[in-house]
């Protein structure tokens, strides 16, 4: 009898945890549902995943609350995602950092721990100045770091980050400037404002009202394209020969994702949320007013984000390793190099 009750005590377990999960499934959306952002207030990440949580919120018909939890380069919020409860009741909304985490000693996370919802947007990285800054062109800019190595200092959110890569892309053609890490993208053009650095390369959302006030003046944009707003701006790859390859990659993708243990019901709720939250007027007007790139648009199915997740890995891992700022070789942890 000992025995047959000792077999049956694992089915009953199973049994009652397959009943909570469809019952957590029956009742979502919940009243509420926090969306982390594993990074400080004011950065791209936060203003951008603002934004999505509200038109999110609307399609749903519930509260999306947002959630700071910065620090170690986006590895606290997202371990914090991955701990929380597997009911649906926790999102995380991220950019790149769960791509460059294990290369970088930071976390054993990867995106290959979550399950993707949507690849929301990429916010172009542009290199600002202070308004009352001597530098007017990003010549003057890229002259002084060539003459001065490790002298003009930049702000940056920390290794691994987009604004870490891209001063590794400068660093391999001559421009190496001193970085200096802060907490959140909106610390980083305090930064500049300040005067405690000279420049940093922000996502263009973040610091357009600032530009257009004269708080921080617009030297380039980190790509190979200008922008339509300002059509006078050089693109950096313009100062750069044969950067193309390395700026056409979007550095600051955002993504809505959850933990992979989420019911997979609960997880196309989401999805199905997500593909309409875009088309709503005010996050659609928001976009476009930021020049913000809509990935939902170019990955539109999982197994396309699911590719573009493993490229970038590859891409800016190995971009990390050969340039020696990486802990581990992208191998480690069979990350193939695919360029």
């Amino acid at each position: 009898m000992k025995k047959l009750i000792r077999r049956f005590i694992p089915v009953l377990l199973l049994v009652l945890l397959t009943i909570c999960f469809s019952c957590a499934s029956a009742e979502y959306p919940f009243k509420s549902v926090t969306m982390i952002v594993p990074y400080g207030a004011g950065g791209t990440t936060d203003v951008v995943g603002r934004q999505f949580a509200a038109a999110l919120g609307k399609t749903l018909g519930t509260t999306f609350v947002v959630e700071n939890q910065g620090g170690a380069s986006g590895a606290i919020g997202c371990q914090a995602a991955l701990d929380a409860d597997k009911d649906g009741s926790v999102v995380l909304f991220t950019a790149e950092s769960l791509g460059t985490q294990r290369v970088m000693d930071i976390s054993a996370m990867s995106y290959a721990d979550f399950s993707p919802i949507l690849v929301v947007a990429n916010d172009p990285k542009v290199l600002v100045v202070a308004g009352d800054s001597p530098y007017n062109t990003i010549d003057e800019l890229l002259s002084d770091i060539a003459a001065q190595p490790y002298m003009v200092q930049m702000s940056y959110t920390g290794p691994g980050g987009s604004g870490h890569v891209q001063a590794l892309i400068m660093n391999q053609y001559g421009y190496i400037p001193a970085l200096t890490p802060y907490g959140s993208g909106a610390d980083c053009y305090r930064a500049v404002m300040s005067g405690e650095v000279v420049f940093t390369n922000s996502n263009y959302s973040t610091v357009a009202e600032l530009i257009k006030s004269g708080d921080l003046k617009l030297l380039a944009v980190a790509a190979t394209e200008r922008m339509a707003q300002f059509p006078d701006v050089p693109a950096l790859s313009e100062k750069m020969e044969n950067s193309e390859a390395l700026l056409t990659i979007p550095y600051t993708p955002l993504s809505l994702l959850v933990a992979k243990d989420v019911p997979q019901e609960i997880q196309d709720a989401l999805r199905a949320a997500a593909l309409e939250a875009v088309k709503d007027p005010d996050f659609t007007a928001f976009m476009e007013a930021n020049s913000i790139d809509k990935l939902y648009e170019k990955y539109t199915t999982l197994d396309e984000i699911s590719a573009f997740y493993g490229e970038w890995e590859s891409v800016v891992s190995w971009l990390i390793y050969d340039a020696g700022a990486a802990a581990h070789s992208p191998e480690e942890f069979d990350i193939p190099r695919v360029r």
